[in-house]
């Protein structure tokens, strides 16, 4: 079964539009959603997430609509974590870790031995226990990313889904996060979804990719495989170069593709 599925979506939002997007999330892998600005990649996450309401079509989790999951059974099963530039309050690095068990808690209720051993094992995997009692806004963007991972973690979710996780930051916390990512998705077993904008991440890392462009599907499958030539003209308009060391590909770009 698969992870997750979405059959038919629809949106309409101004003159964009998601078109009768059908996809499928193979379970315990790391997927990619790739495509140019304003292919709707950021949007399709937002549906998957319940956090926008598509205007026709529906999403499958582990086979079941997610309109029939409850709010605390829906966020017990799937995290999300969107681009990193919103606004933390003032919180300790723990403090905003421990925000991952509130669909485990009621109003009120305080951290039981079992929240605190989970938060600990959750800066534990993301290596940032020993950034607990600092400010959040105090770390460097790659430790505060990596600090929002381990707020999703807490969270004790089968799926984490992430868009842009690597935006803002330089290359070598790109590769952390992205190192940190693979680790926890082959350790834990961990479902990763996660719109990249680096395609030669993707093929890294992730083991199955889904290409959109204009509000559509265009291409899924095994990054190694679907990135070449043809796929670079199709998606991104661009001539390049494609080559290959060790079965990964590495593009060159050469020039765009001018349509008039």
């Amino acid at each position: 079964m698969n992870a997750l599925e979405t059959s038919q979506i629809q949106l309409q939002v101004g003159s964009f539009r998601l078109n009768s997007v059908n996809i499928s999330i193979p379970p315990e892998k790391m997927t990619a959603i790739v495509g140019p600005n304003g292919s709707g990649k950021s949007t399709l996450l937002k549906i998957i997430s319940r956090l926008l309401q598509p205007d026709g079509g529906q999403v499958l989790l582990y086979g079941k609509s997610i309109k029939e999951y409850k709010t605390v059974e829906f966020a017990q099963a799937l995290s999300m974590l969107t681009q990193s530039k919103s606004s933390i309050p003032d919180l300790t690095v723990k403090e905003l870790i421990s925000y991952g068990r509130s669909p485990y808690k009621r109003m009120f209720d305080r951290m039981n031995k079992d929240d605190e051993q989970i938060i600990d094992w959750a800066m534990n995997i993301t290596g940032t226990k020993r950034h607990e009692q600092r400010m959040f806004h105090t770390l460097s963007g790659g430790e505060q990313q990596k600090v929002r991972i381990a707020m999703a973690l807490a969270q004790k979710t089968n799926i984490i889904l992430l868009d842009e996780p690597t935006t803002f930051l330089d290359i070598s916390h790109q590769l952390d996060v992205m190192e940190m990512l693979q680790r926890i998705n082959q350790e834990l077993k961990i479902t990763v979804v996660m719109v990249l904008h680096d395609l030669q991440q993707a093929a890294c890392y992730c083991q199955y990719m889904i290409a959109m462009k204009d509000g559509k599907v265009q291409i899924a499958g095994n990054p190694k495989e679907i990135i070449n030539v043809h796929f670079l003209n199709e998606v991104y308009k661009i001539e390049a170069r494609v080559t290959f060391e060790d079965q990964y590909p590495i593009i060159i770009p050469l020039k765009t593709i001018n349509n008039h």
